[in-house]
């Protein structure tokens, strides 16, 4: 446990890094160019590239030992900050005011690439929870790391936009490049129990995504849980394209950035709460639980234009987030044989990952067209709007609740399928699944 925890501090020095230029980008971009454009463009890039570097990153984890490449992803962001910073000292100043600017969109890909690379870690990390914690604590490990996520998203919250307003990514290059020298020389010092990695001649690419997706078909109702996964953040990305303009609604600016601050303590409770109590004996029915929460809170925290509403559902929805994650990661690392998990994580991460960018482009316009028409000139005002209200933040609202009743039918369907019951049993009753006949480790 002493080297989790070490393990744990470490990643809270080098996300809160990774996390805090990514923020201070997306910041420092808009301010200077006043281009919602060229932030939607960033952010767009993020997103696929976290999706398209998943596989890859888990083949990397599986083939090399965990603390080496945790080493390799600092590296490579410190790198990459330090020429960024030299770029940031050698530019005049007024060329980041222009959005169409050649020195920009070198400049910010080059940190983007920075930041992806810490996603490494976070495919690395649930590895050494199989590694460093018994089987029976590990849901209480990846409830720490839950906590761990919370506090980064707290103090990146919270540091971003004071050091971008000061001297704008002056300060949060220097921290950038002190911290995660911090990070790598811990790496260095500290002792991971790992053996040995054995490569078998004839060994396919490394990436292996055939050998990786034998795998996971092979475990009864993993490839269903991962789907199940990818469906939820697909009506996920409702809540990213969708939240900030109905939270502007009823609040100021100003409240809005506080309340997101303390709604962010969230993930530290919902993990605490993890750490201490687990999972209980089956992972899965923890996460189809949690997600019927999620969806219930959903359908009802706009069903009337409150803040405090709002607020108390998405304080309930983020403290359970942790739940679902925890209990991905616990399931897998039990059913995936150790020298596998990497690339399992990282296919997760990559299949996951990809939904909530495509419900996040197409939801504005959707609301747009369809919603917010129908609950201020059409059918919809005669229909509800006599105890639902009128309005355009009222479509919104119809929007958010329509999708916490798809995800609640959904998740209950789910939980009344074959495939919840094979993977239930196979946690319960198995051990890892062996690798397929003729495929390497």
């Amino acid at each position: 446990m002493k080297t989790f925890y070490q393990v744990l501090a470490n990643t809270l020095l080098a996300n809160v890094t990774n996390m805090t230029v990514w923020f201070a980008m997306i910041f420092f971009i808009y301010l200077e160019t006043r281009s919602v454009t060229a932030t939607s463009i960033v952010s767009g890039i993020y997103l696929v590239a976290v999706a398209l570097s998943g596989i890859w990153f888990g083949s990397l984890v599986d083939h090399n030992k965990k603390k080496n490449v945790m080493i390799l992803s600092g590296l490579i962001s410190l790198v990459i900050y330090s020429i960024g910073f030299v770029i940031y000292l050698n530019v005049p100043a007024e060329t980041w005011k222009d959005a169409a600017s050649p020195t920009l969109w070198i400049f910010v890909p080059l940190l983007l690439l920075g930041v992806i690379a810490g996603n490494i870690r976070g495919i690395a990390l649930p590895t050494l929870v199989t590694i460093l914690i018994p089987e029976g604590s590990r849901d209480r490990a990846n409830g720490l790391v839950g906590t761990t996520t919370g506090i980064i998203f707290l103090i990146t919250s919270a540091i971003s936009g004071i050091l971008v307003g000061h001297s704008g990514m002056y300060l949060v290059l220097i921290l950038a490049i002190v911290v995660m020298s911090l990070s790598i020389a811990h790496l260095f010092a500290m002792k991971i129990p790992e053996r040995e990695i054995v490569h078998l001649e004839g060994q396919p690419p490394k990436v292996d995504l055939r050998g990786t997706f034998a795998v996971v078909v092979a475990i009864p109702g993993l490839i269903a849980l991962i789907f199940f996964t990818t469906f939820n953040n697909f009506l996920g990305g409702v809540f990213m394209g969708l939240m900030d303009a109905y939270g502007l609604s009823l609040v100021s600016v100003q409240v809005w950035g506080v309340l997101w601050a303390v709604l962010s303590c969230g993930f530290i409770v919902g993990g605490l709460f993890i750490s201490k109590y687990g999972l209980g004996k089956n992972p899965l029915f923890a996460m189809f639980a949690a997600n019927i929460v999620i969806w219930i809170i959903s359908s009802v925290f706009t069903i009337q234009p409150s803040i405090i509403l709002l607020s108390l559902g998405m304080f309930i929805y983020i403290s359970v987030v942790p739940f679902i994650e925890a209990a991905e990661q616990t399931i897998i690392q039990k059913v995936v044989p150790l020298e596998r998990q990497g690339r399992v994580f990282g296919f997760a991460q990559s299949v996951e990952m990809s939904a909530s960018p495509l419900t996040t482009f197409m939801i504005g316009p959707i609301a747009e067209l369809i919603f917010i028409p129908f609950m201020t000139t059409g059918a919809g005002v005669d229909l509800i709007g006599g105890w639902f209200g009128t309005g355009a933040d009222r479509g919104l609202a119809l929007v958010f609740t329509l999708t916490g009743i798809i995800g609640l039918i959904v998740t209950l369907i789910a939980m009344n399928t074959r495939f919840y019951r094979l993977l239930s049993d196979r946690y319960m009753n198995g051990e890892s699944q062996a690798i397929p006949e003729g495929e390497p480790a």
